[in-house]
């Protein structure tokens, strides 16, 4: 079969059956499959045209920012799970993740900021932040450096949150040394190593241990400067000002900068106008960044409602709680729908009767090659172009289910045959 494969599947030669079954299955049960989303993604071109000149833009220290538009079934999370393949590719780093309204509101930052750590890849692998970091101290920095002596800490941001800046560094130390003397002194009882590690790497995720253990860990890793702000974070601003600076010091580190991937971003116009304003206050610094978040380039998959959202609302209410001067201060910062009359924006539409031709013969390939059966594709173009009549407009993923469908009854005919 491989004499007549097209010249737009040329990845299929070089999978392997596990990878490609699995990739059948998952389409079969309407589910994102990485190597199903690199073969079937339409448009491919369109959206790597966008979402590189965000990038050219990063390495040019200016802010990006993309937002991938669409009804519901069109392909805005498919479309994000192809962007993050494509960013890890080209050397960023990438998190990916779901603004649940309960679980991660954009308004709660701080639980954003922890499930942006926790859904953390590198290009080299799925490591942790804590494991990344540990291998640049211990000597990947010298790679970067090109050699010269330098302190590895240096690439701590000075824009970083005290907290942050200071666990980094703890990270990057070593314990204190206690004799046995030393260590049966009642002032060093506190003195327990095996947790520090543990302890560190919680508070660098966001999720905060109690604060004496902190300040015991950073005391015996001898951080010189812990005692001088607050080891506490308050509101969503100084969880904010993280993710921008880890994106200087991922650039500082060799990689083209942290791309963020937020899908169901409309779920912020579902929740009450307060953390409405807290979000489009939040959303303004990523549309609208300064020069301390040309590491970042975040990802937005939004409905159409949301922005009718953004515009429905009431600029000229007043928050009678604000009074400066004797006046009082409007309810949003600004108004957010002219602020963002300039977004760079990637509109989903419907595919064409053309572009699902073009999906189905990809599928009839990656089907027949995943079960080792010669299809005649003239043939089969005509009951899948069938199916697709009859599925009308479901949504994509339960379209191209219907065609897997398809092509399992005439996979079993001929085997039964």
């Amino acid at each position: 079969m491989s004499k007549n494969m097209p010249s737009f599947f040329p990845l299929l030669e070089e999978a392997d059956n596990f990878t490609l079954r699995r990739a059948v299955e998952r389409l079969r049960e309407g589910l994102f499959d990485p190597f199903g989303v690199s073969l079937l993604t339409a448009r491919e071109s369109q959206l790597n045209t966008m979402f590189d000149q965000g990038a050219q833009a990063l390495a040019k220290n200016k802010g990006a920012h993309l937002c991938v538009c669409g009804s519901y079934g069109q392909g805005k999370s498919h479309s994000l799970t192809y962007l993050r393949q494509r960013a890890l590719e080209q050397g960023f780093v990438v998190s990916s993740i779901n603004l649940d309204p309960r679980e991660v509101p954009l308004h709660d930052f701080r639980q954003v900021y922890r499930a942006l750590m926790s859904q953390i890849s590198f290009p080299e692998g799925d490591d942790s932040l804590v494991e990344v970091w540990a291998r640049w101290i211990k000597g990947g920095y010298k790679k970067q450096l090109k050699g010269k002596k330098a302190d590895p800490l240096t690439i701590i941001p000075e824009c970083m949150p005290h907290v942050f800046k200071a666990v980094l560094t703890a990270l990057a130390s070593d314990d204190m040394e206690l004799s046995k003397r030393q260590k049966a002194l009642k002032k060093h009882a506190t003195f327990r190593p095996r947790e520090f590690p543990w302890i560190l790497a919680n508070s660098l995720n966001g999720n905060s241990p109690p604060l004496v253990r902190l300040r015991q860990a950073l005391r015996y890793r001898e951080v010189s400067f812990y005692k001088e702000q607050s080891l506490t974070c308050k509101g969503w601003e100084p969880y904010v000002d993280m993710v921008e600076a880890l994106g200087l010091m991922f650039r500082q580190m060799g990689y083209k900068g942290w791309v963020l991937l937020f899908d169901e971003a409309e779920a912020i116009a579902q929740t009450r106008i307060n953390m409405r304003r807290t979000s489009y206050a939040i959303l303004q610094r990523f549309f609208c960044p300064d020069a301390q978040s040309s590491g970042l380039y975040p990802v937005f998959a939004f409905t159409d409602d949301f922005f009718a959202t953004v515009k429905g609302e009431d600029y000229d209410r007043l928050d009678t709680r604000k009074i400066f001067e004797g006046k009082e201060q409007p309810y949003f910062g600004e108004n957010y729908a002219k602020a963002w009359n300039r977004l760079k924006i990637y509109d989903l539409h419907d595919l064409s009767s053309k572009e699902w031709q073009t999906l189905a013969e990809k599928l009839i390939y990656l089907h027949a090659k995943a079960y080792d059966w010669q299809p005649e594709p003239k043939a089969l173009q005509k009951q899948l172009a069938v199916t697709l009549k009859e599925t009308g407009a479901r949504e994509a993923r339960l379209k191209i289910k219907a065609l897997v469908n398809q092509l399992d009854f005439v996979h079993q005919g001929i085997v039964l045959g």
